[in-house]
């Protein structure tokens, strides 16, 4: 227990750089340094994290914890991951409130923006090259695309794309009548839950929603983030959303921590207490289902097709609301630069998302200097 909690709170400490890298810290870590899990073990837990909602590399740190210790394993692993960057985002949080008005606190957010937009495209491009497998997959991606911007609900829009993807690849399979019986109405789960009003428990239960059933890259957390909080709600703006990206770019540990950071804006320190737990507490209780099906669901053809339509469907929200940030971003000729420069040292020289980000920040902040 002892050593569980120390690597994952380090871990929590150090791992920048996004969930790939995160996976590829703990890989080293359990499997190569400690042998707490062989390769196959490993590979069954990425693979069925996968298949459930959440942030990947947060759930396995609660997969390695459970393993390792039992429930027990799974709430102090998780705890651990989470718990640092979680205070490091409530202290940026309240820096922000404090000084985010200033106009250099401004400059610096508005060059950091553009390179978020520059990250999310190129996990965008990765995600497509690997989750569209062919021709009907790319149109389908493409038609979530465009039925999001005709105002359909986001959530409708992702277990849709699951339900086709299951159907096609069912029926191909001669196996279409169990897809029936996979399905629960989660057209429930498209309502708000919350009253325009604030309160603690509207925010809380947002959080909750969102955790639940988002499916993909933290990234696609910005599509039910803005359909929630800036067009549902209104009780952000997209510069408010882009800064908590930003901000959760720059810290280590999931990038879900952006709720820390919303929830704090719209509610001071109870409300990024608040925001955090209902966004991290479906991932706890789906690993603790999960873990011991895990063998079933790697070799489940209905929980394979239905991945494949939860990714495209994931792939084609992020696009679109990639687009709408992005002009929100990109609003003049420093904008721009910055992020050519930042696609260039990113596609091509692979500099680390946290130092891209930072160097985004400084470079805006000289320039509204030497204006």
């Amino acid at each position: 227990m002892r050593a569980l909690v120390l690597l994952f709170l380090r871990l929590g400490f150090t791992a920048f750089g996004g969930p790939a890298a995160h996976i590829a810290m703990m890989h080293d870590e359990v499997v190569i340094r400690r042998k707490w899990l062989s390769e196959q073990d490993f590979l069954d837990l990425l693979g069925a994290t996968n298949l459930i909602p959440g942030p990947n590399s947060t759930e396995i740190a609660i997969h390695i914890g459970m393993r390792q210790a039992g429930w027990r394993g799974l709430v102090l692993a998780g705890l651990c991951f989470i718990g640092p960057a979680v205070l490091i985002v409530l202290g940026l949080a309240w820096l922000y409130v404090e000084y985010g008005d200033t106009p250099q606190v401004t400059w610096l957010l508005f060059g950091i923006k553009p390179v978020v937009i520059v990250l999310i495209l190129q996990a965008l491009w990765k995600l497509g090259l690997t989750a569209v497998k062919n021709l009907w997959l790319a149109l389908l991606g493409v038609g979530v695309l465009c039925l999001y911007f005709l105002g359909i609900n986001e959530i409708l829009l992702l277990f849709g794309g699951a339900a086709i993807g299951m159907i096609v690849q069912l029926a191909q399979q001669g196996k279409l009548t169990k897809a029936t019986a996979f399905f629960v109405p989660l057209s429930l789960l498209s309502a708000p839950l919350a009253a325009p009003v604030f309160s603690l428990g509207a925010l809380f239960l947002s959080f909750l929603k969102i955790g639940a059933v988002l499916f993909g890259s933290g990234y696609v957390l910005l599509t039910f983030l803005r359909a929630e909080f800036v067009e549902r709600l209104a009780w952000l703006t997209d510069q408010q959303l882009l800064d908590a990206v930003a901000i959760g770019q720059v810290t280590p540990g999931p990038l879900f921590t952006s709720a820390t950071f919303i929830g704090y804006l719209l509610g001071g320190l109870p409300g990024g207490l608040v925001a955090t737990l209902g966004i991290f507490l479906p991932s706890f209780l789906f690993v603790w289902l999960s873990n011991p099906w895990i063998p079933r669901l790697r070799s489940s053809p209905i929980a394979a097709a239905f991945l494949d339509g939860v990714n495209i469907a994931a792939l084609g929200l992020m696009a679109a609301v990639t687009w709408q940030l992005g002009a929100a971003s990109f609003v003049d000729v420093p904008s721009l630069v910055i992020g050519l420069i930042a696609a260039l040292l990113l596609f091509r020289f692979r500099l680390n998302s946290f130092w891209l980000v930072l160097g985004g920040g400084f470079a805006s902040l000289l320039f509204s200097l030497t204006r």
